[in-house]
């Protein structure tokens, strides 16, 4: 079996090709490229963000922002924060976002995305999703429980005063908006 050299935290946030796009992440000690958006997870992540911030003064969503959450440095698809953790300098977040919000392509492996949201939310995060398209289904993981796989008309947790908000209304942001 292969070794694959781990690399530390400050040497990747040395490299100079990690925000290109698609970024690159550290995950257990590895740098892995995002895979490029398809048409629908583009759209979807776009009109989440557009939703959330239209509903909550509370936080700010915000795409593909990089946290640095030792000895991680994921880039979730969308990073929900507390407006007061948001300071006046820009740069990555240093911590985990309060809400992350992953879309899975569908050449991504949902262990690797579960890995990463368990790290973050033992770092601080109060809520994560894990949006799949293809199976019209949202794997949600809420503090310490373990993971509710919500679909259709189930009503899922958010963070803030956002009104209620089903798995169909979520699908339902991939097609074109007018």
């Amino acid at each position: 079996m292969k070794s694959v050299a781990k690399i530390p935290l400050a040497e990747f946030l040395s490299q100079p090709n990690i925000e290109a796009s698609p970024a690159w992440e550290l995950i257990n000690g590895q740098a892995l490229e995002k895979p490029m958006p398809t048409l629908f997870h583009s759209r979807l992540q776009r009109n989440l963000v557009n939703y959330i911030n239209s509903h909550t003064e509370r936080f700010e969503a915000v795409q593909e922002l990089r946290c640095i959450v030792p000895p991680y440095s994921p880039v979730p698809d969308i990073s929900v924060i507390a407006c007061d953790r948001l300071g006046d300098k820009d740069g990555p977040l240093e911590g985990a976002p309060d809400w992350l919000i992953e879309i899975r392509s569908p050449d991504q492996s949902t262990l690797d995305l579960q890995n990463k949201i368990l790290h973050c939310l033992s770092n601080g995060t109060q809520l994560a999703w894990l949006i799949d398209i293809t199976r019209q289904q949202i794997w949600v993981w809420l503090g310490d429980d373990l993971p509710l796989v919500c679909s259709a008309e189930d009503i899922l947790p958010t963070l803030g005063d956002l009104p209620k908000l089903m798995v169909n209304a979520v699908m339902a942001m991939t097609p074109r908006q007018s």
